[in-house]
């Protein structure tokens, strides 16, 4: 048995790319930012805040829902699960990314707004 399961709660860090790459089909690109407070161990040592940029990929539905309200600072709750790809540059060097293709995905607001999104 496997499991390859991704839960995400972040702001996004820039207004998502909306392509259609076939007819019907609409899929959105964005970063979305998870950030560790900063905090004081019990050692008395003093941890910074720490921030994880993740690169999303949504498709359908919930690509239609990123295009239409999703912007820079929106609050989000991402399901997932991690894909990793490999495409090589101008100079022939291999580069990978890993991307977080989205199962579940529920707006949760704007940065420092407790309300919901506007429906």
């Amino acid at each position: 048995m496997s499991v390859n399961k991704v839960i995400l709660i972040g702001n996004v860090g820039k207004d998502p790319e909306v392509r259609y790459p076939q007819q019907g089909q609409v899929v959105a690109t964005f970063s979305l930012a998870t950030t560790e407070r900063a905090y004081t161990n019990a050692n008395g040592v003093q941890m910074p805040e720490r921030t994880e940029w993740h690169n999303i990929v949504v498709w359908g539905r919930n690509a239609e829902i990123v295009e239409r309200y999703v912007k820079k600072g929106t609050q989000l709750y991402i399901e997932g699960k991690l894909r990793t790809r490999m495409w090589e540059d101008r100079n022939q060097i291999k580069r990978y990314v890993t991307e977080v293709y989205v199962d579940v995905l529920e707006l949760l607001g704007r940065r420092g707004d407790g309300s919901g999104p506007a429906a």
